[in-house]
């Protein structure tokens, strides 16, 4: 005989009944990671200066600063990073190889007001630009633009630029597939509403398919943080984006200013910048969005001193956004990537040990001293497996250290987090 509980049958139909809702709300609202790559940086460039050899040219150029292998060791020894030389061999064929993991051609603050026919030749000449890289195979993983935002003033020309730029591009052929649109400031849900209703009728237009156009949200208001009702638009606009919203990105200036903190004071290490990341980051906890840190304008020119000093404190604020969970931010000059690169890769080589013999062990139900769980097995995968992408790991190592293959390591760091520990190996 099975044992015998106290539930009856109608007890459990009603309980399926009334967690119904609940079920639909997290399989629609909160799907998981989709297991699409982040970049671990997004490059901005004002959108004229645009042209298939800038990703090639900003490699070479950040090389050079760099003083070449060499230079990238010294620079590793000197922000005190682990396994400098190897950083160093790693960091040069990145820079030879995807000096740009994503690109944003900026028609906003990095753009300005030209008047409408130099902005109008600008937006079509962007796109035929990106048409020719994409064809060439020299545009970045992930490439597009960012245009005026949706408030009064602005929203005209912004809306003009956007279609503009994806009407030629979709005249020249297939869209790229790492297309990216950046809508910035704003400011209300219903801003994010108007970008699903533009996007529709954008795929409409041009044959393309439902949900083909996504786009970033740049969080630069407080009015995102927290309404005038009380309430915090960052999570709401998620789902009210209907799917198309890709990440939400923080503006450290744009944020800062409108809090009133004086300019001196301004960085991505605030307490205000963190309060507002912390709260989007929870926003997007669970629901496949992703989330990027946002830039310093302290830039690496000028004397040496003046180099040293902004690498430093580059390569310290990408590793403080990844040591807090947020695996991408901004890079505004190509003098930037040596420490963006440095930074990140010593950031997973010095944790991959310790990730991959828990894995191991996870996997191979090695007992341990410390015994994770599903969930921490999952988190384990995915920084393997961010490393593994932007080229900070090698398949080979985690073959010998974690024991895995890459399919396992793929399954366990986008498993859902209900399924079970059997599930997960």
């Amino acid at each position: 005989m099975s044992p015998q509980g106290a539930l009856s049958a109608a007890a459990l139909a009603s309980i399926e009944t009334e967690l119904a809702a609940t079920d639909e709300l997290l399989e629609n609202n909160y799907p998981g990671d989709d297991g699409r790559r982040q970049p671990i940086h997004t490059a901005y460039v004002p959108a004229d200066r645009f042209t298939p050899g800038l990703p090639a040219a900003w490699g070479a150029a950040a090389l050079e600063v760099a003083g070449g292998v060499a230079g990238l060791a010294a620079l590793a020894e000197k922000l005190g990073l682990a396994q400098p030389n190897e950083l160093a061999a790693l960091v040069a064929a990145k820079l030879g190889r995807e000096p740009i993991e994503d690109l944003r051609l900026d028609f906003e603050d990095g753009y300005g007001n030209r008047g409408d026919t130099a902005e109008d030749a600008a937006a079509v000449a962007a796109a035929e630009q990106v048409a020719k890289a994409v064809a060439a195979g020299l545009a970045p993983p992930f490439i597009g633009i960012r245009f005026k935002c949706f408030e009064a003033p602005t929203r005209a020309r912004g809306l003009r630029t956007l279609d503009l730029f994806v009407s030629t591009l979709a005249r020249a052929g297939e869209l790229p597939e790492g297309l990216v649109l950046t809508l910035p400031k704003v400011t209300t849900v219903a801003q994010v509403q108007a970008m699903v209703f533009v996007c529709e009728q954008l795929e409409a237009a041009h044959s393309l398919p439902a949900g083909r156009l996504r786009f970033e949200v740049q969080m630069e208001t407080p009015q995102l943080i927290l309404s005038h009702e009380g309430t915090v638009p960052s999570a709401t606009l998620l789902h009210a984006g209907k799917g198309r919203i890709s990440s939400l990105h923080y503006g450290t200036y744009d944020y800062s200013a409108s809090l009133g903190i004086a300019a001196a004071y301004q960085s991505m290490e605030h307490p205000a910048a963190d309060y507002a990341k912390n709260v989007m980051q929870v926003a997007i906890a669970g629901t496949g969005v992703h989330m990027s840190d946002g830039s310093t304008n302290i830039l690496p020119l000028g004397d040496p001193e003046q180099v040293q000093a902004a690498w430093a404190l580059h390569a310290r604020l990408v590793r403080r956004h990844l040591e807090r969970g947020i695996y991408q931010g901004w890079d505004l000059h190509e003098n930037q990537l040596p420490t963006r690169y440095l930074a990140t890769y010593a950031f997973y080589r010095e944790g991959f040990a310790a990730a991959a013999a828990r894995l191991r062990n996870y996997v191979h139900r090695i007992e341990s001293s410390i015994m994770d769980e599903p969930a921490t097995a999952k988190a384990l995968a995915n920084f393997i497996r961010r490393g593994l992408v932007c080229g900070a790991l090698t398949a080979e190592e985690i073959a010998s250290e974690a024991e895995i293959s890459l399919s396992t390591l793929e399954s366990i760091a986008l498993a859902r987090a209900t399924q079970t520990e059997d599930s997960n190996v």
